[in-house]
């Protein structure tokens, strides 16, 4: 056996436990559930067969609609909301906090992710409640005269998202700016650059495969969260996982939530097609 074919043989046993295990817990199930979403419900029954009426309806039905461009304006305003924070922060403990501090700011900056998911978006609905920290304080600064609504609206989910996001992103963008060499800045500015011509077109653009790494990782994260949009958004505009919840919840429609859950993962696939495109051509 030459060389070459036992390194392939091994690379094969190293990668098969990983591919047995996405073939059994992802591929076969997502099968099973695109067969699920050609079928339709009659009464409480659901009737198998070749039905393109589900998805039919999804494009068509307002309230559908509705929910995809709900969960899309969401996602993308968070991502975005999220990158503008994150990346200052990425960067002044990656080039203005001393080392031996580093350490202790990245745990910091982490401790959200020690937090149970239900338990952190309760405690932003006692923040952001009629009677919670933000009305009482602009109440008490007399910005205001009586509370507001903040609770069981879209900037709640947005607001709970970016909290937990910010800090997702923050990891992966410090982790590009540690690895730069600090002569790109120095040569840029003997070259005569100015610390924030040395940022916006050095820095930033060497980091960009860091942010564009974590803004995938928040749209694919949020699109597909249930959670915090049922509990800090209600019901007052239903995002597509509300959608699908409620269909297999109120309605026993497995065939639909089904439909909506591939509508789903193809959003998702699109979007790790266009992130993992530019990436390549970043690359170039």
């Amino acid at each position: 056996m030459t060389i070459e074919r036992r390194e392939k043989r091994q690379g094969a046993a190293l990668v098969a436990p990983a591919l047995l295990w996405t073939l059994v817990f992802f591929a076969v199930p997502f099968a099973g559930m695109a067969i699920m979403s050609l079928a339709h419900l009659e009464g409480r029954e659901i009737v198998q067969g070749f039905d393109l009426g589900n998805y039919l309806r999804i494009f068509t039905d307002p309230s559908f609609r509705r929910g995809i461009f709900v969960s899309l304006e969401i996602t993308l305003t968070v991502t975005v909301i999220s990158v503008l924070l994150a990346w200052p922060l990425a960067w002044i403990i990656a080039t203005r906090v001393p080392e031996r501090w580093r350490r202790m700011a990245l745990l910091i900056a982490v401790l959200p992710f020690w937090t149970s998911y239900v338990v952190r978006s309760y405690s932003w609905a006692l923040v952001l409640g009629e009677k919670g920290v933000v009305n009482n304080a602009l109440i008490g600064l007399g910005l205001l005269s009586e509370p507001i609504q903040i609770m069981a609206t879209r900037a709640a989910t947005v607001t709970g998202f970016v909290h937990f996001f910010v800090m997702l992103l923050t990891l992966t963008i410090y982790s590009n700016l540690i690895q730069l060499s600090p002569n790109y800045a120095r040569a840029a500015m003997d070259l005569g650059a100015s610390r924030w011509q040395v940022i916006r077109l050095v820095i930033l653009p060497l980091t960009l495969p860091g942010v564009m790494t974590g803004a995938f990782l928040t749209f694919v994260l949020c699109i597909g969260d249930y959670i915090t949009p049922q509990i800090l958004g209600g019901n007052n505009e239903l995002s597509l996982p509300q959608l699908i919840m409620m269909q297999l919840g109120r309605r026993g429609d497995y065939p639909m939530a089904s439909a909506l859950s591939v509508v789903l993962m193809a959003i998702v696939t699109l979007a790790y097609a266009a992130s993992a495109r530019w990436l390549k051509m970043e690359r170039l």
